[in-house]
């Protein structure tokens, strides 16, 4: 499988800064910032005030932890659904 990475340039508190990044995950960094009716350079700036390292891996694991804690709420809904079901 090709890794298919963009590299683009962002500005963060006034500097603009290169960033490269799978096509999947710059598209799923817009749809959060959308979600959270952020631009993309605010929700990358939040991001980045928060890294310890590298601002591509800092995004790639905001990322992976915004959908595990999304698949965990299903799972939990899930859950307790048949136990609602029952009570109700």
């Amino acid at each position: 499988m090709k890794s298919n990475i963009t590299k683009r340039s962002i500005a963060i508190a006034g500097h603009k800064t290169s960033i490269s990044l799978e096509h999947e995950f710059w598209n799923c960094v817009k749809q959060m910032a959308k979600a959270r009716t952020m631009t993309l350079s605010d929700l990358v700036s939040e991001i980045a005030a928060g890294r310890t390292g590298n601002l591509s891996s800092a995004l790639r694991v905001h990322v992976l932890e915004h959908y595990q804690a999304e698949a965990s709420r299903h799972r939990s809904k899930a859950a307790a659904a048949p136990q609602e079901r029952a009570g109700a």
